[in-house]
Parts: C-alpha cells; structure tokens; sequence
C-alpha cells in the first residue's frame, strides 16, 4: 500500500521503459518522493500528443539500485501512457508528473512535435504539474539506449526543479516547465530562464525519388537567428541549462489597431 505522507511521482518517456535516461530520472526522483513509471514499451520518439496504439499494458520487473519500483510498459504514445498512469495506476493524485530524460535537446518551434514534451502536456491537461527533462546529444543519439550518454547532469537539474515544484508549486502562469540540458553540462553549470523559440532547431528531411518521404531530420541551427532570450541560444550556444515555463495559451497578441487594420 502506498505510503499517503509521501509525495506521488509518475515518470514516463517518449524513448521506452528500456531507457537508461529513464532509469537516471527514477533513480533521482526515488529521492523525492514514491516512483510510479508508465512508460512507451518501444520507441515513441516525436509522436507528440498522439493518442495511437494498443494499449496493451503489461506490468514490469523494474529495479533501480536493487529496489523494485511499480513500472509498466504500454504499446502506445507517451499521451496514452501518462493517461493510463494517472486514471489507472496511480492509487492517489500525484503531487508531480515528470517526462523523460529523453535523448536530444526539445528546443524551438518544434517542441509540440515532441514525445517528451507532449507527455507534459497531456499530464497538465489533467490538472498535474508537469516537468519535462531533455539532455542535449548529436542527432545519431535520439533514437539509441546508447549508454555513452552521461545523465548525470540532467538528472541533477531534474531533482533540483522536482523538489521546487513539490514546495513552491509551479510557476504562476506556468502549466508544464521544459527542461533542457546542454551537451557537456556538470551540476556547476548555470542555467537561466528562457522562452521557447521561433526558430526551427530541428529540419525534416525529405528524399526525392518516385515518391517523397520524410527520412529524419538534421539540426539547423544559424547562430545568428536564436533570440537572445530562447532556449535554442541558451543549449546550444551558450551552453547553459535552459528553464522554459510554458503555457496553454496559444493565442497570439494581435493588438486592437492590429485587427482594426484586418477588419477593413
């Protein structure tokens, strides 16, 4: 039975429950609170917020530092599986969902297609805070168990914004905070706030032949364009921890005389 003085914490991924990013992230929320992961059984890596799959749900030998955590792997998108761990399996509202650590940097205009993120956002559609957790890699990692990824940084900045949002709660405004480590990062590294930028940080790649077809995608990233404030310039040129609160709201601020002008 689970211990109701102790915060509730559901971990899940976009990269599988086989992840070692995932396990660093358990082994540091293990501190924090009681562990629940349900997470993708396979690679659900830039399925957003999907709702694809099975379902099928099967429960997990998962141990982490010889103690066994109640884990469960679901042939389904990151969405799916934080929807089955917070109206199936949590046996109490959780005080903190948190997504990943996942492969690769979650940066620019593209984060909506991201697992990770997505996972966020489905929790905090829940009414759940919501943290989500990337580490920095070349590209040929992101869809890799490669353990020549070293989490230990990203799992440091992961504990440290867990354990605020469990005592302070999120930040007002704020319904998910993007967490994104850069390559190299130490737990000495700074890290700031930023906003999410306009730019592309990632650009599909399409192969020409009798028929197109997405085949991947490369970074594109032009120094010069990142706003000064934005996640892309802080990972990936200044090589700081990038904290981005980010919001529900998509409207965009047209001004009065703005849609005066359209109107006519």
């Amino acid at each position: 039975m689970s211990n109701t003085g102790i915060p509730l914490i559901v971990l899940v991924n976009d990269d599988g429950i086989q992840s070692p990013g995932l396990r660093a992230l358990a082994r540091a929320m293990m501190k924090l609170g009681e562990v629940l992961i349900v997470a993708p059984r396979d690679q659900q890596t830039s399925m957003g917020r999907a709702f694809a799959g099975s379902e099928r749900i099967r429960a997990v030998d998962y141990r982490v530092n010889g103690k066994r955590v109640r884990a469960f792997a679901v042939s389904a998108t990151p969405a799916i599986a934080v929807r089955n761990a917070l109206l199936v399996y949590a046996e109490r509202p959780p005080a903190l969902l948190v997504s990943g650590i996942n492969y690769g940097e979650n940066v620019g205009n593209g984060i909506t297609i991201s697992g990770t993120v997505c996972a966020a956002i489905e929790a905090a559609s829940m009414g759940v805070p919501a943290l989500a957790v990337s580490q920095a890699t070349p590209v040929h990692y992101h869809k890799s168990y490669s353990n020549s990824i070293d989490f230990h940084a990203a799992a440091h900045f992961a504990q440290l914004f867990a354990r605020r949002i469990l005592r302070r709660g999120m930040p007002r405004g704020a319904e998910i905070v993007n967490l994104n480590v850069p390559q190299g990062a130490s737990k000495q590294t700074a890290w700031r706030w930023t906003r999410v930028s306009r730019n592309t940080y990632f650009r599909s790649l399409v192969r020409e032949g009798k028929r197109k077809f997405l085949k991947g995608y490369e970074l594109n990233l032009d120094r010069e364009a990142p706003e000064r404030d934005s996640d892309v310039r802080a990972v990936a040129i200044d090589y700081v921890v990038s904290v981005s609160p980010v919001t529900f709201d998509l409207t965009a601020r047209v001004s009065a005389k703005e849609k005066a002008r359209w109107e006519k």
